[in-house]
């Protein structure tokens, strides 16, 4: 099974993390972060005004709820070790620690020299990936996505759509495989 560590800013567009954490719950892979990843992503949606205070509480609960094993603890031994971009060798240490294969993140140029097994990926390409690898199951994710959806109503061709910006490749394969 695919683990990997899920950086800050993954976490942060609600379109990308709520389809990465459905993909994590149609055991597309295992996700793993620390509280230093939460609360880096939680008190950037709160400084920029996308999260209140008692929300940004919520959402933490959530997330230690409903993926209580994607907790890392032990990786502060690690990063002095760690040789990426020194404000995101937190980030390499915890995915040692997690023993995970990959990172997931959009800024990929803070993570060049990571521990051999540990690769850094774009968001873009981690879900092609589980698409290619898993299909049935992203399907299930996006559906299950999209039920959860109801305040607007928002169907998966809507869901792509709005990954589109940050997802382009994923979602033109999504879009290739349904008109397929």
């Amino acid at each position: 099974m695919i683990r990997a560590v899920l950086d800050a800013d993954v976490l942060y567009a609600l379109p990308l993390r709520d389809t990465l954490l459905s993909a994590a719950v149609e055991s597309c892979f295992v996700p793993q972060w620390s509280d230093q990843i939460l609360d880096e992503a939680i008190g950037n949606l709160v400084q920029d005004g996308r999260l209140s205070a008692p929300s940004a509480t919520s959402l933490r609960r959530a997330l230690d709820t409903h993926f209580a094993d994607a907790l890392v603890d032990d990786y502060k031994p690690l990063i002095p070790k760690m040789r990426n971009h020194p404000k995101d060798r937190h980030v390499a240490a915890c995915a040692a620690a997690a023993e995970a294969g990959y990172i997931v993140t959009g800024n990929l140029k803070d993570f060049k020299h990571l521990p051999p097994g540990i690769e850094a990926i774009h968001p873009d390409a981690f879900l092609c990936r589980l698409f290619e690898e898993t299909p049935a199951a992203m399907s299930a994710a996006l559906a299950a996505q999209s039920a959860r959806l109801r305040n607007p109503p928002i169907d998966v061709p809507t869901i792509i759509a709005l990954l589109e910006p940050l997802t382009p490749t994923f979602a033109a394969a999504w879009r290739a495989r349904e008109t397929a």
